[in-house]
């Protein structure tokens, strides 16, 4: 596939901080072999190649060479020549955009010279599962000495205060209401399930959706009566639970759409009563809780705020009351290398967030709260079967995208983030855990769950 080869005038260079533009449209016709002709002004950087020098373009060529090389893929290169030791197939069409858009902006350009069409792959999860498991490797151990001097910077834009939250959040789950569930389950869960054996299937979504929230509230020990605050609303299932426990929940989102839906949602339920959906910043939250929940919420907080989010949590606990958190984590060598780094995620998909690593939250907890993990549970290969199922069903009703508004290349875009994500969890390179907080270390014994163990253990 060939990208457009017009280039930018000399007075104008593409700012890789700058905020993509709301990312809906019709198709206007074709661009190029497979793609249709993409709106200049939603997609700058996917209509117009990044201007770089040759001689980085000619660095990134020699060790994206060299790396492809020794992995288990087949790299196809303009349709002539395979490099790679056997394996899946990635088909680079059009070599010097991909070459160029990677010595312009690393990986951010490895993404959007997908969302141009310039490299496909038939099996796209098996490609970026090969790239996840080497991940450490790819980039030669001499120049990720050198990050700080070629990775681009997160722009500070992105930094999350109460204000910057908001927008980072808005940029993401503001998208659609009707775009979400296209592809999630009828409990409109944006997080990982938890099967009961693999493969997992469509129709069991629901139920492993439904376990994995009852999985937190037994942990947080969240019954009759109990005062519990959701950071992190969703679309309600988790409030809609905990309601029907007899709890009493005070549920807190930055996005309008999630909490128009969700308030609905509670109201239709019959729980109008026993659930309160407010439009505030965690750190806005006030009063006592005997349990706190959030779902992979931490992924959005960024490490400046850590702290504050922890302190937080440690300030609306009750005595003697439970914290279960879900959330995403990395390995902590890889976040302590890419924490300041610029990424495709941070530029498409969620802005200002950040991965965790276990031991980053060990850190965080110890030296800022009185909070301790308890317990802690990973499952990382639930999340990639769940991926998988929204993947599918994203690509199934590709037409019903398209009908809402959204172009091509927004299609694209999100089939490259559902198939990077899986990859992370197939790969082992990504995790997600349950963990329970509790904050007096002192008396943990007599509060915590039979067998619950300070060290991972499988479902």
């Amino acid at each position: 596939m060939t990208a457009p080869t017009h280039q930018l005038p000399a007075d104008r260079t593409p700012d890789p901080a700058a905020p993509v533009p709301a990312q809906r449209g019709h198709d206007h016709g074709p661009a190029g072999p497979q793609s249709p002709a993409t709106d200049p002004e939603r997609w700058p950087d996917i209509v117009t190649r990044p201007r770089t020098s040759r001689a980085r373009t000619a660095v990134a060529e020699r060790i994206v060479r060299r790396a492809l090389a020794k992995l288990p893929l087949r790299a196809r290169l303009g349709g002539v020549a395979d490099i790679g030791l056997g394996g899946p197939l990635m088909d680079i069409r059009d070599p010097d955009a991909f070459f160029g858009r990677i010595g312009a902006s690393g990986l951010i350009g490895f993404g959007e010279s997908y969302m141009a069409g310039e490299w496909e792959a038939p099996d796209l999860v098996a490609v970026l599962t090969v790239l996840a498991d080497n991940a450490a490797e790819l980039v030669p151990a001499p120049l990720q000495r050198l990050r700080s001097l070629w990775a681009l910077r997160k722009p500070s834009a992105q930094l999350n205060t109460p204000e910057g939250s908001r927008d980072n959040i808005s940029h993401h789950y503001d998208l659609s209401n009707d775009l979400f569930a296209l592809f999630l389950d009828e409990t409109l869960s944006y997080s990982s399930a938890v099967f009961r054996g693999f493969p997992a299937e469509q129709d069991l979504l629901p139920a492993a959706q439904h376990r994995k929230i009852d999985r937190l509230l037994d942990a947080a020990g969240v019954g009759e009566g109990t005062r519990l605050l959701e950071i992190g609303t969703g679309w309600g299932e988790l409030a809609l639970r905990a309601a029907a426990r007899g709890a009493r929940v005070t549920t807190v989102t930055l996005s309008a759409e999630q909490r128009e839906l969700a308030r609905t949602r509670i109201r239709e339920a019959g729980f109008a009563d026993r659930v309160e959906v407010r439009l505030c910043d965690y750190r806005q939250v006030t009063g006592d809780y005997d349990a706190i929940v959030s779902v992979e919420m931490i992924e959005a907080v960024g490490e400046e705020f850590w702290p504050v989010y922890f302190r937080t949590l440690d300030r609306l606990l009750a005595p003697g009351g439970r914290v279960a958190l879900q959330a995403i984590t990395m390995p902590d060598d890889r976040l302590r290398a890419s924490r300041s780094t610029y990424t495709w995620i941070h530029k498409y998909i969620f802005p200002g967030g950040l991965l965790p690593s276990t031991e980053a939250i060990e850190r965080v907890t110890t030296e800022h709260t009185r909070l301790r993990t308890a317990q802690r549970i990973g499952y990382g290969a639930h999340y990639a079967e769940t991926l998988r199922l929204w993947r599918e069903r994203f690509t199934e009703r590709s037409a019903e995208v398209d009908a809402l508004g959204f172009d091509a290349v927004f299609r694209r875009m999100w089939t490259f983030y559902l198939a990077y994500s899986e990859a992370g969890f197939r790969s082992g390179y990504l995790d997600v855990q349950q963990l329970l907080l509790t904050r007096d270390p002192a008396d943990r014994t007599a509060d915590e769950p039979a067998g619950g163990p300070t060290q991972p253990e499988t479902p």
